[in-house]
C-alpha cells in the first residue's frame, strides 16, 4: 500500500501541474478573446478526443439520464464554473484566482447538507468557517479593489462544488457516456450561441493553444482517475494544493506577477482548511457521504472530461461500468 500510495500521489501531482499549465494558457489567451470563445473551442477540439475515450464504454442503453432534473442542475453548474473560471484566470492574477478557487472543498462541505443528508458537526463547520475567512483574507473587502473576476472565481467555485455534490447523489446510476457528453453539449450550444457576439479570429498558432488546452483538460483528468484508482483519496485529494506553486512560478516567470503576501496568508488558511476536512472524512465515522473525498473532478474549468461519480468498488458505484 505504501508503493500505491506514493504512485497516486504522483500521478496526482503531474496531472495537477498539466492542470496549472493548461491555466496559465487560459490566461494568455484571455488577455486576446472573451471567455465564451475559450470555452466553445475547447469543447469543440475536446470532442474528438472524448468521443475516442467513450468508445470504451460498453454499457447498454441509451444516451438519456436516469435524473435529467439533477443532470440539468449538473450540466449549468458546469458550464458557470467553465466560464467564471476562464475569465477569472484571464483576468486575476493565477496564485490569487487558485487561493479562491481552493474554497470549492469547503463549499461542497456546506452543500452536501441540503442535497445529499450529509451531518456536519462542530468540527467540520469550524474548518469550514475559518476556510471561508481565509477566501475573506485573500479579498481582502474594503482594502482592495474587489471586481468582476474576483466574483468570477467565487462563482466558479460554487458551481464546481455543485457540479461535485450532484455527481456524487446521481452519479452511480448515471452511465459514464451521459455523465461526460451533457455538460460538453451544453457548453457547446449555449456557447455556440452567444460566439457571434464575440468572436475574433484565430490564427493558427493560437488555434495550436487551445488543441493545447482540450488536451491537457484529458490528459490530466485521467492521470487522476489513475491516482485515485493507485491510491486512497485521502492521499491524493490534497495533491490539488499543488497548483498553488506552479501558479507562483508561471505567474512570475510569464506574467510578471508577484502574489501580495494577504494571497499567501489566505491561500494558507484555505488548504489547511481543506486538508483538515479531508482527513476529517476519511474516518469512517465522521462523514456517511464522504463529498470531498469523493470528489474525481478538478475544481472549476474543466471542460472536457468530468469523472466526479463513484469509482468502482466505492458505495453506490457501478462496478460492471467499465472506467473511461
Amino acid at each position: 500500500m505504501p508503493s500505491q500510495n506514493m504512485r497516486g500521489a504522483l500521478l496526482a501531482l503531474a496531472a495537477f501541474a498539466i492542470f496549472a499549465s493548461h491555466d496559465a494558457v487560459i490566461k494568455a489567451l484571455g488577455a486576446r478573446y472573451n471567455p465564451v470563445q475559450i470555452v466553445f473551442f475547447s469543447v469543440l477540439l475536446g470532442f474528438p478526443l472524448v468521443t475516442v475515450m467513450l468508445m470504451r464504454d460498453r454499457v447498454a442503453g441509451t444516451l438519456q439520464p436516469r435524473h435529467p432534473g439533477w443532470m440539468a442542475v449538473r450540466t449549468v453548474a458546469m458550464m458557470v464554473s467553465a466560464l467564471a473560471g476562464f475569465y477569472a484566470f484571464s483576468v486575476l492574477p493565477l496564485a490569487q484566482t487558485y487561493a479562491i478557487l481552493f474554497a470549492t472543498p469547503l463549499l461542497v462541505t456546506l452543500l452536501a447538507i441540503p442535497v445529499l443528508g450529509e451531518t456536519v458537526r462542530l468540527r467540520r463547520a469550524m474548518a469550514v468557517l475559518v476556510g471561508l475567512c481565509g477566501v475573506l483574507i485573500v479579498l481582502r473587502p474594503g482594502s482592495a479593489d474587489l471586481g468582476a473576476g474576483h466574483v468570477a472565481a467565487l462563482a466558479a467555485a460554487l458551481g464546481s462544488a455543485l457540479t461535485a455534490v450532484v455527481s456524487r447523489k446521481v452519479g452511480g446510476e448515471e452511465r459514464a457516456a451521459v455523465m461526460v457528453l451533457y455538460p460538453m453539449m451544453g457548453n457547446f450550444v449555449v456557447m455556440g450561441a452567444a460566439l457571434p457576439f464575440v468572436y475574433e479570429p484565430v490564427p493558427l498558432a493560437d488555434l495550436a493553444l487551445l488543441a493545447y488546452v482540450a488536451a491537457c483538460a484529458l490528459v490530466a483528468m485521467l492521470l487522476v482517475i489513475a491516482a485515485y484508482r493507485a491510491a486512497e483519496a485521502v492521499i491524493v485529494a490534497p495533491m490539488q494544493y499543488s497548483q498553488i506553486l506552479w501558479a507562483v512560478l508561471f505567474g512570475v516567470v510569464f506574467f510578471d506577477e508577484v502574489p501580495s503576501r494577504w494571497t499567501f496568508v489566505g491561500a494558507a488558511v484555505v488548504i489547511a482548511s481543506g486538508i483538515y476536512i479531508v482527513l476529517r472524512e476519511a474516518r469512517g465515522t465522521v462523514s456517511e457521504t464522504r463529498p470531498v473525498l469523493s470528489s474525481r473532478a478538478r475544481p472549476a474549468t474543466t471542460t472536457a472530461l468530468p469523472r466526479s461519480y463513484p469509482m468502482p468498488g466505492e458505495a453506490g458505484a457501478d462496478t460492471d461500468r467499465p472506467g473511461i
